[in-house]
């Protein structure tokens, strides 16, 4: 190394060791060699080789949830960057702090449509738009300071993707090393304190409360303590399905991610509650029927984004600052000044049970799965889930979670993460266990992320909800269509064989009552390992909220 001239690649390479970086994700190509080869040479960093921009990008993405860290990925120009925006969008959705760095072509062609090799014109504007910013570094000289800025940009909350470009000619060129590394620190910004009038005039608000809820996201899981505060105090909590576990969802006071969208009997118990406090949440309307959720008024908002402030829900009163602060400072005001219905947690309890119960009912043959997994799986294990419908109905909803970092699942929706979604969580995970449950549709889509589990000896059990199609489409052509079902049904491989072909074990389970043993075996293997549940064994999985709203609707207002 000592032979080879210091370059702007081996700066990248310098620089993410200095700000931390132990692994990233990516694939090699012509326009990102110099980068990787100063990686390559220092071997400091992991570097995770994915099959696909796009399983990269995720695996970037989970990562970043996980370990509350920089979550890095390597694209190529064009083609490369292209593929990568699937996860740059999900990664947008979650508000996962990922610095993606794509190569460029020679400076001197950028944006001129001469045909060189990956060149894709407006590529910058591309990435701008599927991020939170997206930076060119046009000279060897600006590299640090453009990296710099993209990296705390990146962890600066409101968090998300930030993209930086590198010409291929600046990677090569030779620069001397800059002093600045040693003792670098991202300029990443204190936690936002609040404003004392807004948090005085909330607190007047939430001290009149007899009956108070707590609405937790994804921009309140570093606060788990202020929250507890709070629950101390009287409050009964929910969370958004980003935001699960930053209560444990095994306490008696939490609904975790059973927020009211497929549960009349929480919307009803709301109607009962005289405020709620919502922190770190975009309130969205995949999580609340799009905003047809009444909740409990006076609702008070805050978040370190003044811009969520009434986006969604109208709100008597907003908090403009970090969710931690916000939370002590008012759980301070609130000392002693609160006169708590005696008889909320008893009923919260008593709902609790019920609204779960109501759910675990409408699951037909699978109405077992979510607490048997749970019992196979270890505490600490993490869970990553794509969107297949067990997601999509228990999932999100009934399966507990204990931890604010232990539950990954694709934010926007999008079908197909989940495989590289729970690379990433298990490269996160500190030898932890992770579950990733996918369908076999979105399981194809990236298949060949198998091979990465493989290679990485990711600790992770692939179960695949296997029902030969696509479920969470059948079920919305099914309600919506009039039964009708066109392009839904797959032919895919025999999956026992794609295992062995993999190298990984393999395991099914044919019924119901199999899950639980068969988990714990497969959890018990080192390793990744894949478990199919054959869904034409166990039966057919009926509709789920909202496409069985008449019968959950039914049933509560028939007690």
């Amino acid at each position: 190394m000592a032979d080879t001239p210091y370059n702007v690649g081996d700066l990248v390479a310098e620089f993410l060791s200095r700000i931390g970086v132990t692994t990233c994700f990516g694939i090699v190509s012509v326009h990102n060699i110099p980068m990787l080869d100063g990686i390559g040479r220092r071997n400091a960093i992991r570097y995770v080789m994915a099959r696909g921009e796009m399983g990269g990008g995720h695996m970037a993405d989970a990562y970043a949830r996980v370990s509350g860290q920089l979550g890095v990925m390597f694209s190529s120009t064009g083609p490369g960057a292209a593929n990568t925006v699937p996860g740059l969008v999900e990664a947008q959705f979650a508000g996962s702090p990922m610095l993606h760095i794509t190569g460029q072509t020679p400076t001197k062609f950028i944006d001129r449509d001469m045909g060189t090799v990956h060149d894709v014109p407006g590529q910058t504007a591309m990435l701008e738009a599927v991020s939170k910013a997206a930076f060119r570094i046009r000279s060897a000289q600006e590299a640090l300071g453009v990296l710099t800025r993209a990296a705390a940009l990146a962890l600066t909350p409101p968090m998300g993707p930030v993209s930086v470009e590198i010409p291929i000619d600046i990677q090569r060129t030779a620069i001397p090393r800059p002093a600045q590394l040693d003792t670098l620190v991202l300029p990443i910004p204190p936690a936002l304190v609040p404003a004392e009038a807004a948090m005085d005039e909330a607190a007047e608000i939430l001290a009149r409360a007899k009956r108070p809820m707590l609405w937790l996201g994804n921009g309140a899981k570093a606060a788990g303590a202020e929250a507890m505060a709070l629950l101390g105090l009287g409050f009964g909590a929910v969370n958004s399905w980003n935001g699960r576990g930053i209560i444990p969802e095994d306490h008696p006071m939490t609904l975790g991610g059973m927020h009211g969208n497929g549960s009349p009997r929480v919307q009803e118990f709301y109607r009962s509650c005289d405020a709620m406090l919502v922190v770190g949440s975009r309130l969205r309307g995949h999580e609340t029927g799009d905003f047809a959720i009444s909740l409990p008024q006076p609702l008070v908002q805050a978040d370190v984004d003044p811009r969520a402030n009434g986006r969604t829900y109208p709100n008597a009163g907003f908090i403009c600052g970090d969710a931690a602060l916000v939370m002590a400072g008012l759980a301070e005001r609130l000392a002693g000044r609160m006169q708590v219905d005696p008889a909320f947690a008893a009923d919260f309890a008593e709902m609790r049970r019920r609204a779960q119960a109501d759910y675990r009912d409408t699951l037909g043959p699978y109405a077992d799965f979510p607490a048997e997994l749970r019992r196979a799986m270890p505490r600490d294990a993490l869970f990553v889930r794509d969107i297949t419908l067990s997601n999509s109905s228990w999932g999100n909803r009934i399966f507990p979670v204990y931890g604010p970092r232990d539950a990954v699942h694709p934010i926007s929706a999008a079908i197909g993460p989940g495989l590289p979604l729970g690379i990433g969580a298990a490269m996160a995970g500190n030898g932890r266990k992770t579950v990733a449950m996918v369908g076999d549709g979105g399981f194809a889509m990236n298949m060949t992320e198998l091979w990465t589990a493989v290679q990485e000896r990711a600790e992770l059990v692939i179960l695949v909800m296997n029902d030969c199609g696509y479920g969470v489409i059948k079920h919305i052509q099914g309600a919506l269509q009039d039964g009708r079902m066109f392009f839904g049904d797959l032919q895919g491989p025999d999956l026992q064989q794609l295992a062995a072909v993999a190298g990984l074990p393999g395991f099914k389970v044919s019924s119901a009552g199999e899950l639980a043993e068969v988990m714990a075996r497969a959890i018990a293997t080192p390793g990744p390992s894949l478990v199919e549940v054959d869904m034409a064994a166990i039966g057919a999985f009926p509709p789920y909220a909202p496409y069985n709203a008449m019968g959950i609707y039914a049933k509560a207002a028939a007690e």
